[in-house]
């Protein structure tokens, strides 16, 4: 109840609200700067649905990327990605061969996969990067939500800074549209693919 509130005095009513501390700034900045992704403790993936009734998981083992990280400015922030698609790896070779293949990747003619950032935004923990998708010379913007998981010092003194996101995107948009009708309906891959990134990357010296 109010009648129970302290008053501010004078000298409290005339103080402005505390500046950020010093902690909380080195907080803020201490992932700013140039990173390298380590593609043995990342993850890029996918899944789709398969035959309408299941879901199938891939990934690609063969990829590398760099990021300026500006946390005081994170639109200055950078991302670049280089993915080879013929590393595409679902767990059966027979579906990685059709997916490497003219159908799908075509990875004779396009070897390489990749993604560049043009916005990047932040908020707290979450950050949107926005950027363009090239996918067997088709290029389309794509946004995808990240969250901050954490930093931290390994062993070996790297500075380690780690992110988690995903998104889905219409694979028709960069012509991989091959599919096959069902008897009972539908078709066998789904047109709507989610993207999976599990990232670790490391703080340049």
């Amino acid at each position: 109840m109010s009648f129970f509130r302290r008053s501010k005095t004078v000298e409290q009513a005339a103080t402005p609200a505390a500046s950020p501390s010093a902690a909380a700034v080195a907080e803020r900045d201490s992932i700013t700067g140039d990173y390298v992704l380590d593609a043995s403790h990342s993850r890029l993936g996918f899944s789709a649905r398969h035959a309408m009734v299941t879901t199938v998981r891939g990934q690609f083992a063969d990829f590398d990327g760099t990021a300026h990280v500006d946390a005081e400015n994170p639109a200055a922030s950078t991302v670049t990605i280089d993915i080879r698609p013929a590393s595409i790896s679902t767990g059966t070779p027979d579906r990685d061969g059709h997916l490497v293949s003219g159908d799908f990747f075509d990875v004779e003619n396009h070897p390489a996969i990749t993604f560049v950032s043009t916005r990047v935004e932040r908020d707290g923990a979450e950050w949107t990067i926005t950027g363009d998708l090239t996918i067997k010379g088709v290029t389309k913007p794509v946004t995808i939500p990240f969250e901050e998981t954490g930093t931290a010092v390994d062993p070996f003194g790297n500075t380690r800074v780690g992110f988690e996101g995903a998104t889905t995107i219409n694979r028709k948009d960069w012509d991989l549209s091959w599919n096959a009708a069902l008897e009972t309906g539908g078709v066998l891959v789904s047109e709507k693919i989610k993207l999976e990134f599990d990232v670790s990357a490391i703080k340049s010296a």
